[in-house]
Parts: structure tokens; sequence; C-alpha cells
């Protein structure tokens, strides 16, 4: 059975929000159960039976706007692109166009504003934080950015990732501020934390609303995809969507 995890924010009633774990699915491992990627190396007929039972399982009005995501920093328009482009951020202001990010560590983030009239997905990694994806969803909403609320899926917590020193340099190069979020580790490496980077810029941005974050992709292997872990994995979705008045 398909239970997704559902946000606790205090986001309009039409807003609607589900990121699903790796459970309720038919594929096989390595990919168990509830991949959703096509990318991955999955069956193609379990991958498309899973995004099925997607549908039907939570609610959803329709098939999610999947992107080829390539940890860059543009946003799509569910209006006007193409499902499969290439971006990794997919806007939407149109009730029923399902918005979707496809994760497995990298940080998903759902965001809505205030009245309930607007969307967006970001798939964000440490490249795309650094490249600037949050920025580009917040700017794209349109709005002043304290009527916005973000909420942060589940991604890698800071105890499991292990990044080198470049990776922090790459950070700290954009803002010296971003140092907070790396601790010392061993052979000159670093843990970094991704959801406190992810805080950081949406702080700066003036979001109002950020909620979210504390979870594990590698730790809680029972619910979770994770690449660092595993290699050859599935993917999770995060999804977020305007009901229909």
């Amino acid at each position: 059975m398909i239970t997704p995890l559902i946000p606790d924010w205090p986001a309009p009633i039409q807003v609607k929000a589900v990121i699903t774990t790796r459970k309720g699915g038919i594929s096989r491992a390595p990919y168990a159960s509830l991949n959703l990627a096509t990318h991955v190396g999955d069956a193609p007929a379990a991958v498309k039976e899973n995004r099925e039972r997607l549908i039907s399982a939570c609610g959803l009005p329709g098939g999610p706007f999947w992107m080829n995501q390539v940890h860059g920093s543009r946003v799509a328009d569910s209006a006007t692109d193409s499902p499969g482009c290439e971006a990794d951020a997919v806007f939407s202001d149109r009730p029923g166009a399902v918005c979707a990010v496809l994760t497995a560590d990298c940080l998903p983030l759902l965001i809505a504003d205030r009245s309930g009239t607007r969307v967006c997905a970001v798939h964000a990694g440490w490249r795309g934080l650094v490249g600037g994806v949050i920025e580009s969803a917040v700017s794209r909403m349109g709005v002043t950015p304290a009527e916005l609320l973000v909420w942060m899926g589940p991604a890698i917590g800071p105890e499991s990732f292990e990044v080198g020193a470049e990776v922090r340099q790459a950070f700290t190069d954009a803002c010296m501020d971003d140092s907070a979020a790396f601790v010392s580790h061993k052979d000159g490496r670093w843990l970094a934390d991704i959801y406190h980077l992810a805080r950081l810029r949406l702080a700066r941005l003036g979001v109002g609303y950020i909620g979210g974050g504390g979870y594990c992709t590698v730790r809680q292997a029972d619910l979770f995809y994770s690449y660092r872990r595993e290699g050859v994995t599935g993917r999770m979705a995060s999804m977020i969507w305007l009901e229909s008045p």
C-alpha cells in the first residue's frame, strides 16, 4: 500500500502535497518497491504500474509533470513546457497540474504562496543549491518571498553527507555564511547539512515560512531510496498541485 508523507505546514486548503516513500510498488530489488523513475534501469512495465498506482493512491488529478533533472537551476512552467524537458523545478498556477521532482538523497522542496494561487516543486542537490535553483524558483513564484511557504522533504542527513573541500569552497565562495552548514570530518573532508544550506538561502531571500527537514535518506533505509547508500536504486517523488475550486 502506498502511504505517502504529507507536509505539516500552514498551506491553504486548495494546496495539496504528497511525498512518496519507497514502499507500495511492484519494482524488484534493487529498486524495491515504489520506484517512480524511468532512467535508473528499472523494468519499464514496473515503473509504469507504479506511476499508475501513484495517481490512484495519492488522489492526483492527473499524471505528474516529470522532468529530465540535470542539477541545474532552470524552472519549467507546466503550462508552456513539455514533460521531459531539462529543468530542476516546475511551477504551476493552474488547478490540476501536478508539479513533481524525483530524488534519492537530493533535497526536494515544495513551495506555495499563502493565497494558494501558485505552487512549485524543486530538486536541489548541492550543485543546484550553488547554482541558484532555490533563488530561481522563489523568483518564478512572482510574489513577495514573505508570502511564500516552503516545505523540505526527505534528503541525505547532516551526519551522512560527506563532501570534499571543493564542495565547501564552492558554497563559501558564494557566501561565507554557508560555512555554518559544514563540520570538519576527516582526511580534509567535511560533513554538509543540506537542510541548513537550503534554510540559509531561503532566509536570505526573506521566505516567510520554512518547514520540514529532519529526515535522512541514507540512514532510514526502510523508508527511502539513497543513491549514496546503494548506488543503483529507485527514486521517490515529491509532488504539489492546486485543487480545482
